[in-house]
């Protein structure tokens, strides 16, 4: 079952966030059952939206990957996440690799 994780980060700047997203190269390398991914900043942080195929997945990806490389830019302190199963997805302007 699809999860949708919502994801708030007090502090973290666009600078830092493309730093680990470089480092980490999800782009370019995609994690596995990864479906959808947003970022946006408030002046608080950073906030991001994903949908994932399941919870195992984005546990995965966080631990394996994503985490280390937040360590690796430096980035300080924890995100508050949420995850909820997905009651409906719908991408209308998505068109699969």
């Amino acid at each position: 079952m699809a999860i949708l994780m919502q994801m708030t980060w007090a502090g973290v700047t666009a600078a830092q966030y493309d730093a680990v997203r470089k480092v980490v190269g999800w782009e370019e390398r995609p994690a596995k059952g990864g479906l959808y991914h947003v970022a946006a900043f408030t002046p608080q942080g950073l906030r991001v939206c994903d949908v994932w195929e399941t919870p195992e997945d984005f546990n995965r990806f966080v631990e394996q990957r994503l985490m280390p490389g937040v360590a690796q830019v430096g980035i300080q302190g924890q995100p508050v996440v949420e995850v909820l199963p997905a009651h409906a997805t719908f991408a209308p302007g998505y068109t699969a690799r």
